[in-house]
């Protein structure tokens, strides 16, 4: 009898899924294994029906297209984060139940590919002996386990191209424009992507910002006869003695949002200056990969099998060094990896010019 793994892609969407699992069909193929791609994440598990399967013809030209073939969803009866550093058991009876269907499409192994929350949730079925093999997914880059991730590569760009094009048009207006980026407790995208594309203020969750300093930036540039001012700020920004601004709380993680508009009405009301908000939000979770996520996420599927063959369960795939190794699920999860507020790139921002306000 064959080998047969599952694959499934659980949480937030973001470029590169499907480069991942094209490496694992690919690599599991080189092995004369087969794959079942699991649908909505590990909410697939709850019944064989909810499945199909992979093979190179189902997942030829995927690579470059974004989201995931498969379906994700950060909701449902798997969910394990409800909050930064909590986390919520999942019902034996589910558990139960996932085990079941494994059992009966004779599934040897799972690879789940997820953040945080999905990774806690892998945690639990490798700690109830289910053998489960993680892969890190977030455009936030705040894994403390992987020195990068795929999909933060494609945010970026997208932040660098959104400043762009808002050069043009802030100039012609002589206007102040703040674009609100993801990030809710790491600034990596807006620290990244503000340098990229040219923004003149970057304000993260790392350095807690003072508006007055950021007006005194904006009138600073007028007075150096600049046409205008690009500021980008993070969703988990936050004002010194202040909090970050929460949008809506319901099931799960709180939702973030509103920082730009605020800072956007500070910055006119101290400095008299014309400003725009813009929000990027779910636009830095679309899109097609590119080419460094698109290897990043092979690189990550192929390893994922490798994993499964070496029989080294409970393990996580990480990038370190430019090389694809391993780390144990447990050492990664509720392990964030923030913007060091005295870092190389924090002060390489600052040598161009960049105020962070504060």
């Amino acid at each position: 009898m064959k080998t047969r793994i599952g694959v499934l892609t659980s949480g937030g969407d973001c470029p590169g899924l499907n480069a991942v699992l094209r490496g694992v069909v690919r690599a599991a193929a080189n092995r004369d294994w087969e794959v079942i791609g699991f649908h909505d994440g590990f909410e697939g598990l709850l019944t064989p029906h909810h499945s199909e399967v992979l093979d190179i013809r189902r997942t030829a030209g995927i690579m470059q297209l974004g989201g995931t073939i498969l379906g994700t969803t950060n909701r449902g009866h798997f969910v394990a984060k409800v909050g930064e550093g909590a986390a919520a058991r999942i019902p034996a009876e589910i558990i139960d139940q996932a085990r079941a269907t494994l059992q009966e499409l004779g599934i040897h192994a799972l690879i789940a590919i997820g953040g945080d929350g999905s990774l806690t949730t892998a945690l639990q079925l490798h700690e109830e002996r289910i053998p489960v093999i993680g892969v890190p997914k977030t455009i936030d880059n705040d894994l403390e386990a992987t020195a990068m991730t795929f999909g933060f590569d494609s945010a970026v760009a997208c932040v660098a191209d959104a400043l762009d094009r808002l050069h043009t048009t802030a100039s012609s207006h002589k206007r102040a424009m703040v674009i609100e980026v993801m990030g809710r407790h790491a600034g990596w995208i807006a620290l990244y992507g503000g340098l990229a594309g040219g923004a003149d203020i970057i304000l993260i969750p790392e350095i807690p910002f003072d508006h007055e300093k950021i007006a005194a930036a904006v009138r600073k540039r007028d007075a150096d006869r600049c046409l205008s001012t690009l500021i980008v700020v993070a969703e988990g920004a936050r004002p010194k003695q202040g909090h970050e601004q929460i949008r809506e709380s319901g099931e799960g993680e709180y939702r973030l949002g509103g920082v730009g508009e605020t800072v956007a009405k500070e910055v006119a009301a101290r400095t008299g200056k014309e400003t725009r908000t813009c929000v990027l939000g779910h636009l830095q979770r679309g899109g097609d990969p590119t080419t460094l996520d698109r290897i990043l996420g092979t690189r990550f599927g192929v390893r994922a099998v490798e994993l499964i063959a070496e029989q080294q369960f409970g393990q996580m795939v990480s990038y370190q060094n430019y090389q694809v190794l391993s780390v144990p699920i447990s050492d990664a999860v509720h392990r964030l990896k923030l913007v060091s507020p005295d870092g190389q790139m924090v002060q390489t921002c600052r040598a161009v010019g960049i105020s962070f306000g504060d």
